[in-house]
């Protein structure tokens, strides 16, 4: 597992390469697309202002004039997962696991009751987040798990911390997050695309591309992520040499193929959500190979027969991920919870662990306050993720409740990883997995970067 600290003055320790947040930031501000050794390539003028995507400064502070551990509080907490969008792949999962782990606090019948009021946080295009998000505070939530867009949930977080709500997000990966004044509101279990950026530059440049080219969403999750990917790329002597920027909703990307084609790249980034399904074949089609094709979070999905047979073969790509052996148990567990309540089976998994824990999380810090307002729980959140404290490790809701009701102060590692809270809200220990494509299409586990 690789580890990482993502506080404003701290260095960010990568999973691949050890460089400080100062260097990833500077080498991916550059606007040209090569190194000092490519003149040419340095002539690429590369379409994201990198200096946008830097981590702000902000340090929250936070008060609690409650008193813990609570004893039959009942605890709203609301969704915005996407049930629609160009992120619905990601709905299932991400629904499922607070379902789920609403269902373990409420079965433990230790001081917490949840009461799960779901919501579609849709996506730029459709914003059903504008009706959403008013209902589930309209209902009375004091905390709302979601977007697992970056972009979308930068449409809502005001309205959130303005209504004295948490919100808390099992996806969001933006760096715009960390340095957000958000009231010490915000929170999210998925790290920064500081890191993912970097163990996918490195991941490209360590298979022998030596230039590459990146069609890219553009919003402010992959302008950041292609300025980290870009820097990590560049610091291991690689040369950008092509971009093309997208907006949601767009249903045609020829132009931005062709245009990332015309440099002659030797690998692709492709940093998007669901559009890739139209993008590929039109790589495909101009006879760029699969295996020179990269994914991310944001798309790495088990496409299975929606291509056909062998058509993502070799390409590889990233999300924040654990060894999905070290979960088979919690992903057996979720599976039989999901389709016992009588939903179709889970295809992918991806950021179901993060959810899951973020609704323990809030329950924890809940009940350490004895109160489920907002900044009363947010005092509390980093205490009980192992971030201050110095409390006892406990791995499920029942035996970290149990040391909170004792009167001690309980740190819980969850099944996203021990996850560790700063005092920003950001994750502190993260790992990024990497996985490959096989001839079904689907993808299987690599290792960790």
């Amino acid at each position: 597992m690789s580890v990482f600290t993502r506080s404003r003055r701290a260095s960010i320790l990568g999973a691949v390469a050890l460089v400080s947040a100062g260097a990833l930031v500077l080498a991916g501000c550059s606007t040209g697309g090569g190194t000092e050794s490519d003149p040419e390539a340095d002539a690429f003028d590369f379409p994201i202002d990198c200096d946008e995507a830097a981590p702000a400064s902000y340090t929250p502070t936070y008060s609690s004039t409650s008193t813990g551990p609570a004893s039959g509080l009942t605890y709203k907490i609301g969704t915005a997962l996407p049930a629609t969008g160009n992120l619905a792949f990601l709905g299932p999962p991400e629904i499922a696991a607070t379902e789920y782990a609403a269902s373990v606090v409420n079965e433990a019948n230790k001081g917490i009751t949840i009461d799960l009021i779901q919501g579609d946080s849709g996506d730029t295009d459709n914003k059903a987040y504008e009706t959403e998000i008013p209902r589930v505070l309209g209902e009375g939530a004091t905390a709302v798990v979601g977007a697992a867009s970056s972009g979308v949930s930068l449409q809502f977080i005001d309205q959130v911390i303005a209504a004295g709500a948490i919100q808390f997000s099992p996806a969001n990966t933006s760096a715009a997050f960390t340095g957000y004044e958000d009231n010490g509101l915000y929170w999210r279990t998925a790290p920064s695309d500081v890191l993912q950026g970097e163990v996918l530059g490195n991941l490209i440049a360590a298979d022998g591309a030596e230039t590459l080219g990146m069609l890219i969403l553009n919003d402010s999750y992959g302008t950041g992520l292609a300025c980290f990917a870009k820097a990590a790329f560049e610091s291991a002597g690689g040369s950008v040499v092509s971009a093309a920027l997208y907006n949601t909703g767009d249903t045609n990307f020829s132009s931005q193929v062709e245009d990332v084609l015309a440099a002659d790249p030797d690998a692709i980034a492709l940093i998007t959500f669901e559009e890739v399904k139209t993008i590929i074949p039109e790589l495909l089609g101009a006879d760029f190979p699969a295996d020179k094709m990269y994914l991310v979070d944001g798309n790495l999905a088990n496409f299975g027969d929606e291509f056909d047979p062998g058509t993502l073969e070799g390409a590889k790509g990233t999300y924040p991920a654990v060894d999905p052996a070290s979960i088979a148990e919690f992903r057996d567990s979720l599976q039989a919870f999901w389709t016992g309540a009588g939903n179709e089976e889970l295809k992918d998994f991806t950021y179901g662990p993060e959810s899951f824990d973020a609704v323990i999380l809030l329950a924890l810090a809940a009940l350490e306050a004895g109160s489920t307002a907002g900044p009363d729980v947010a005092a509390h959140l980093q205490q009980v993720s192992g971030g201050s404290g110095d409390g006892t490790k406990c791995t499920t809701y029942a035996e970290c409740a149990d040391i909170i009701i004792g009167g001690g102060v309980a740190d819980y590692d969850g099944v996203s990883g021990p996850i560790t809270f700063n005092e920003v809200g950001d994750p502190t220990e993260a790992s990024i997995g990497v996985f490959q494509y096989g001839s079904d299409n689907n993808y299987s586990f690599l290792n960790v970067g």
